[in-house]
């Protein structure tokens, strides 16, 4: 039996030729187009004696050898949406190079501050963006665009950009940025407006559902490690030390781990997806106690959104974007652990560390700039064939076609089962539960 398709909708058949070469044009290369029939499966494990694999079947990206739209005639906007991450500005070069150069689309425009741009209620006039406005950016943190939280209306927001004459719209933001970018597709589909939106997952927490990178990621990880090493130099260096380290990952612990394997030096790991207890023989403060006793120092790496069912809270708050204002684990682990160790006659020294803002604004390193292009590239490539309602993502280390509809129920979780978290137990040695 196939597996399901990942269908994409398509804003009308791609009749016109691509500009980009071909074999015809130069037959000493291989044809650089990628034919509708190639796909990437999700899983590139199967069991096969399960009745159903329970695989999907996502579009290959790449250009096509038939376009939908008129470059000469077209107009592109891109927007960055919700909290910085490195790589922003890489995929706005991208984005930028690739639609001139590839496609020669001579207007493209730049929406500041998020969506907020998109509404003129707010006085945000657009730039125009070209080559060598965006020459040099990709060695800067942050985003030339600025960015905000916090929708607008679909309506308002496509009727000014066919005003502009934008045929090509790329938001690059995480999963609330993609739920409104969807929201401007189906706005533009019912005010008969040809848009072809093609969305780019931008989020450091790596937990967009059904795709197993995104950018900005691996740059986070990297400058985590740095924040431990120098967490694990500060307890070496003193009696009963404890370095702290609070990492971000709202709802997935993926930064906090990654970061763990990289560094090594970490005794307890804390994410989202496994509830921990203070309290009991098997609890935090009592394994902590006991590990003092043997080795004097301890690391201990914890996720933004870990252990909230620990901390007393009158009600929940949430952001522009939607998301739950999470109470601070970092600093209520602190003060519950030297008023633990205070209450037992041995204090210890606790050095804590919150890096957040210092690991989002930073530029992208290598890999991840490297990412960043080809997400970019490949949703020029997407969007000039009249492709809308997807992001670009990456699935074993293949560009694919994902609707966006599929990655807006929820976010990719770290598995307590899977091969991330079997590796976290075995690099800390830290019990397998809390309870």
């Amino acid at each position: 039996m196939q597996p399901p398709v990942a269908y994409i909708e398509r804003l009308g058949p791609a009749t016109l030729p691509s500009p980009m070469p071909s074999r015809e044009v130069d037959p000493d290369h291989p044809n650089p187009f990628v034919a509708d029939t190639h796909f990437i499966p999700l899983h590139i494990t199967l069991d096969l004696a399960a009745e159903r694999p329970g695989n999907i079947l996502f579009e290959k990206a790449g250009p096509r050898e038939k376009i939908y739209f008129d470059p000469a005639r077209t107009a592109a906007a891109i927007v960055t949406c919700g909290g910085l991450c490195p790589g922003l500005n890489n995929v706005i070069r991208s984005l930028v190079l690739s639609l001139r150069c590839h496609y020669g689309v001579e207007r493209i425009y730049g929406i500041r501050y998020g969506y907020h741009g998109l509404n003129p209620a707010n006085s945000f006039p657009p730039v125009e963006l070209t080559p060598e406005d965006v020459s040099d950016i990709h060695e800067l943190g942050g985003t030339i665009l600025g960015t905000s939280r916090g929708p607008e209306d679909p309506e308002v927001m496509v009727r000014t950009l066919r005003e502009l004459g934008v045929n090509l719209f790329f938001p690059i933001g995480g999963d609330g940025t993609q739920r409104g970018a969807y929201k401007i597709h189906e706005a533009a589909c019912a005010l008969g407006h040809p848009l072809a939106v093609v969305g780019v997952p931008k989020t450091i927490d790596n937990d967009i559902l059904y795709v197993t990178r995104t950018f900005g990621y691996g740059t986070a990880i990297n400058a985590a490690r740095q924040v431990i090493n120098i967490a694990h130099t500060e307890a070496r260096a003193v009696l009963n030390g404890i370095g702290l380290v609070k990492l971000m990952g709202r709802d997935s612990g993926f930064i906090a781990a990654g970061a763990t394997l990289a560094s090594g030096e970490v005794n307890y790991c804390l994410i989202p997806e496994q509830p921990f207890e203070l309290e009991g023989e098997r609890g935090l403060l009592a394994v902590l106690e006991r590990r003092l006793g043997r080795k004097r120092h301890a690391v201990i790496v914890v996720a933004e959104g870990a252990g909230q069912h620990l901390i007393p809270r009158d009600k929940v708050e949430t952001d522009a974007s939607g998301n739950i204002r999470h109470a601070d684990i970092g600093l209520f682990l602190k003060d519950r652990i030297n008023t633990h160790f205070r209450a037992r006659g041995a204090p210890v020294n606790v050095r804590y560390i919150d890096p957040s803002y210092m690991i989002r604004g930073l530029p992208a390193d290598t890999e991840d700039a490297i990412l960043c292009d080809g997400l970019a590239r490949n949703a020029v490539h997407a969007a000039m064939t009249g492709r809308s309602g997807l992001i670009i993502g990456l699935v074993h280390n293949r560009m694919v076609h994902v609707p966006s509809h599929m990655i807006t129920g929820g976010r990719k979780r770290v598995s307590l089962d899977g091969e991330l978290w079997k590796a976290v137990l075995a690099v800390t040695g830290q019990p397998p539960s809390w309870r």
